[in-house]
């Protein structure tokens, strides 16, 4: 009982975060592997806090996170959102790494994002000193399982609405068997079709799976507001990752 009144409380001051802290994030660039620079928002609450990097879906932006990473600060994180090179725009915001990957005709299909995330895991990770928790949404979720088995520098991992985005050109399924750190996978009602057979096959021990009977949206909009179940997602979350500061 205590435990749920804790995250209730958590859950309250999340929730009621006032969007207009937003203005707070602070842009920075840093290059790819391939020279390409990274567009991101820094949302740094406190120097001491853990970091969760926060990756896009399709068609979108950095301008995704505006919202959540506000909250996330709230649960005692710091955040990095980036801009990957496969996207376009979001909330007004557009995706800077796009633009450049784009002019210089270099690829911006799903897995051309990877050396971009890969990146971006190492810029949080010096900044940090330490493993940090990433968050993925549709395409950059089941990057963000495929990461966090190869690289020691994630200490978890936040997935909504993974899939098989890839055809033959990456098996998430095999590379998410695995993923051996504590994992968080969620999606809406209708994806679990194609959600199931990943996060089945991820190997953690601490590994929580929500998929609500109805509801639910795609990907990050899963936590936004007037999405069906957008309470009980942040729960589920809420407890996740209260889990994993544990363990810092």
């Amino acid at each position: 009982m205590m435990r749920l009144s804790f995250v209730f409380v958590l859950l309250i001051s999340v929730v009621g975060t006032l969007s207009l802290q937003a203005q707070t994030a602070r842009r920075v660039k840093f290059p790819s592997k391939d020279g390409v620079t990274i567009t991101a928002d820094m949302y740094e609450a406190n120097p001491d806090y853990p970091w969760i990097v926060l990756f896009h879906k399709a068609q979108s932006s950095r301008g995704e996170f505006q919202r959540i990473a506000i909250k996330l600060n709230k649960l005692e994180l710091n955040c990095m959102a980036v801009d990957l090179r496969s996207g376009k725009e979001a909330n007004f915001i557009v995706n800077e790494t796009y633009v450049l990957a784009k002019n210089t005709e270099l690829g911006t299909e799903y897995l051309d994002a990877e050396i971009d995330m890969r990146a971006a895991i190492q810029k949080a990770y010096i900044i940090a000193r330490k493993p940090v928790i990433i968050f993925g949404s549709s395409y950059s979720a089941s990057l963000a399982i495929k990461l966090g088995a190869e690289m020691s520098q994630v200490k978890a991992v936040v997935a909504f609405s993974p899939g098989e985005y890839f055809g033959k050109k990456l098996d998430v399924a095999k590379a998410a068997r695995g993923l051996t750190k504590p994992t968080f996978i969620a999606c809406g009602s209708d994806e679990k079709g194609y959600t199931d057979p990943i996060a089945n096959a991820i190997r953690s021990k601490k590994k929580i799976y929500f998929a609500p009977p109805k509801g639910g949206a795609h990907g990050a909009a899963c936590l936004d507001k007037g999405t069906d179940g957008e309470t009980e997602y942040w729960i589920q979350m809420i407890n996740f990752i209260q889990s994993v500061k544990k363990e810092y």
